[in-house]
């Protein structure tokens, strides 16, 4: 059964169709298409298209394909779409009635409601998923309230901070990527059943009634818009990558900790594997395969603007992608957060490591020139005293507390001889225990 076949003489080609057919992916929208029928069913009944009893007949056979058939054994099915399927299914379960069920409707605002039911549906998951690596990060930063770690720029020894800063650091991130995907639902949020395939319908079905049936906010407002636009997917995919680049770069950081040569952290054997032939690797795979989907998914949201940059206006085939390009974001960015949670859980502080690398002085050197500025020194003095400074400790081999700094600056002989212990730097901070008033 084809939706459109009456127009045409000949077979479609088996090749063509194995192209054309989008079962094996648009089945995942089988709920939404069942749901959006059944309002769409009730608006037909509003307007006198359909009677009472079709009505119901119809709603019961919508109803009756929900309860029979799941995705997956909808995807084997000799039919070209979701859509295809579910009128097939319905007709061979309740006859003639079936086919008034599309009065009015074309697949291209069908489609377009489904999948806007269905990425409604998603990121409300994503947003939960975000939340619980969230709480992830404040339980790991409570757990070592008093650790204190090197803080890096260029991968260099910068400043040190309190681990739970650090953990602070990515929470702020990943409430970004919270507020944009909460912030995108207001533009998916929006019903284009009713537009038909490009210039409205002829029936006057209550879209607005509809849109209440559905849980949508607001109808959208031009038809021609409606039924081709894929903003919403493109926002998903740029979110997306956003929050993957965010999970990318902790998962960077921690294959680095990690390594024998830092020995910050310890990851759990959750989420690391062996080597095939080196009895003693443990390898942190979960980490290294969400660096490969954060860049496999920011090259999905490439490809599909790519596709939407040369389409004309209104409903074009190549749209067809959008749903196997969504899909494969999606199961990206949960995997991503699920194992990036569990790792955030499991990992385990070698606190010993970090006090050793924690107590290199020369991540004071700001606190010095800081207080010679407190003394009334230029900063810029200040810097280039402390630069002086840092190059004789390098010169000798030392620390930069183990010189004595008052051939640099007299000032230096009211130092405090606690002033660079790392606990002390970081209270001076004004910006060191986010964590712990979240």
């Amino acid at each position: 059964m084809k939706l459109w076949q009456g127009r045409f003489e000949e077979e479609s080609d088996p090749v063509f169709e194995k192209m054309n057919r989008s079962l094996g992916v648009d089945a995942v929208l089988l709920e939404v298409d069942i749901r959006a029928s059944r309002a769409y069913a009730r608006a037909l009944l509003g307007c006198d298209v359909l009677t009472q009893e079709e009505w119901k007949t119809i709603d019961q056979g919508l109803e009756q394909i929900l309860l029979e058939y799941t995705p997956d054994q909808v995807k084997a099915a000799p039919y070209e779409d979701i859509h295809t399927f579910v009128e097939a299914t319905l007709a061979s379960k309740i006859g003639p009635a079936a086919g008034k069920l599309h009065t009015g409707r074309s697949r291209n605002d069908q489609v377009a409601t489904d999948f806007r039911l269905f990425v409604r549906k998603a990121v409300g998951l994503i947003l939960a998923d975000l939340e619980a690596l969230q709480l992830a990060l404040i339980e790991t930063g409570a757990k070592y309230p008093d650790v204190i770690i090197p803080a890096y720029t260029h991968l260099r020894r910068a400043q040190p901070i309190r681990w739970s800063h650090y953990c602070s650091a990515y929470h702020e991130m990943f409430g970004r990527d919270a507020d944009r995907f909460q912030q995108s639902l207001k533009r998916v949020d929006v019903l284009p059943l009713g537009s038909g395939a490009v210039a409205g319908s002829n029936f006057p079905v209550d879209r607005e009634a509809i849109a209440k049936e559905l849980g949508f906010a607001k109808v959208s407002t031009n038809s021609l818009d409606a039924t081709c636009d894929r903003d919403f997917v493109l926002e998903f995919l740029s979110n997306s990558s956003i929050l993957l680049v965010h999970a990318s770069r902790l998962a960077e950081d921690w294959i680095i900790y990690s390594t024998e040569e830092f020995g910050f952290l310890e990851l759990s054997e959750k989420i690391t594997t062996g080597s095939s032939l080196m009895p003693q690797k443990k390898n942190p795979d979960g980490f290294e395969l969400i660096r490969a989907k954060a860049a496999m998914t920011t090259g999905l949201l490439a490809g599909f603007l790519g596709v939407m940059k040369g389409l004309p206006t209104g409903y074009n085939k190549d749209l067809q992608e959008d749903k196997e390009t969504f899909l494969k974001a999606f199961e990206n960015l949960r995997l991503c957060l699920s194992v990036l949670r569990l790792s955030v859980r499991t990992v385990t502080l070698r606190i010993d490591r970090l006090e050793r690398a924690a107590s290199d002085s020369f991540m004071g050197a700001t606190d010095l020139a800081d207080f010679l500025v407190m003394k009334g020194v230029p900063f810029r003095t200040a810097h280039e005293i402390v630069g002086r400074a840092v190059r004789e400790a390098l010169d000798q081999n030392k620390q930069l507390n183990e010189i004595d700094l008052t051939l640099f600056s007299e000032y230096f002989s009211e130092l405090p001889a606690d002033y660079l212990l790392p606990e002390n730097i970081v209270a001076r901070k004004n910006h060191s225990s986010v964590l712990r008033d979240v």
